[in-house]
């Protein structure tokens, strides 16, 4: 018999340090929209993708050969970059081969203060491959929410709970936290409609005032899956190879 593993759930990207323990694995969210975006643009064909902290490095990277660099400030795409942070900038465009360099107000972050750990990264687009992997992994879990500038907001912890739902049903992990108790009963209590349960949060109302409401549905309940796990390796996200 197995021993179980635990699993944590840290609300925000600036609590990581409460967290961090250098062995866990670290399951970056950025529901709404950074790692939907990128569960997207890698089953698109993008070949890697960089994550940066500030807009100057993305730039740095513009007009070389075989990137393509995207940026997201307040929820905002940024004058003079090729792509945003919508899933659809992605969807039949013209990424397939491609090194992505991004960044955004919240999950670039999330990413760059995990960096110590294993660092993979889920949306709903790879959920089941991401809780496939860790099952067969069986090390500690830490679900990283990468918030809002630093505060708590609701979609990301919803997510988690979705996540560890999989890893608890499989008698493989088990956990005292209070944060991912707090998830699990915020999944419980959004009835399986995510859309209308998160109607009133922060975020979903800065993305409808935007007209970004596709965006929130494509995340929330996307019309595709994906088997690609990103991982971090040497700053840059690849395909883990299981």
């Amino acid at each position: 018999m197995l021993e179980t593993k635990n699993i944590s759930v840290c609300f925000t990207a600036d609590q990581f340090e409460k967290y961090a323990d250098g062995k866990s694995t670290v399951v970056v969210i950025d529901l709404l929209r950074a790692t939907s975006v990128i569960s997207t643009a890698f089953s698109e064909g993008v070949k890697a993708i960089i994550p940066v902290q500030t807009l100057e490095e993305a730039l740095s990277y513009k007009g070389r050969e075989g990137y393509i660099v995207a940026a997201e400030r307040n929820a905002k795409p940024i004058k003079g970059f090729n792509y945003g942070n919508s899933p659809f900038h992605y969807i039949n465009s013209d990424v397939k081969g491609k090194i992505l360099v991004l960044t955004t107000t919240n999950g670039t972050k999330a990413i760059h203060n995990a960096r110590k750990h294993k660092v993979i990264t889920a949306s709903y687009i790879n959920i089941a491959a991401v809780a496939k992997h860790l099952i067969k992994e069986h090390k500690d879990v830490i679900i990283l929410c990468s918030g809002w500038k630093g505060v708590f907001n609701l979609e990301d912890p919803i997510f988690a709970g979705s996540l560890a739902n999989l890893l608890i049903d499989s008698d493989r992990y088990e956990s005292s936290c209070d944060s991912l108790f707090t998830s699990r009963q915020l999944l419980k209590n959004s009835n399986g409609d995510l859309f209308n349960y998160l109607s009133d949060s922060s975020h979903r109302k800065r993305l409808k005032t935007l007209n970004m409401e596709d965006d929130t549905r494509f995340c929330l309940s996307p019309p595709i899956t994906s088997d690609i796990i990103p991982i971090l390796k040497d700053d840059k996200l690849v395909i883990l190879k299981d």
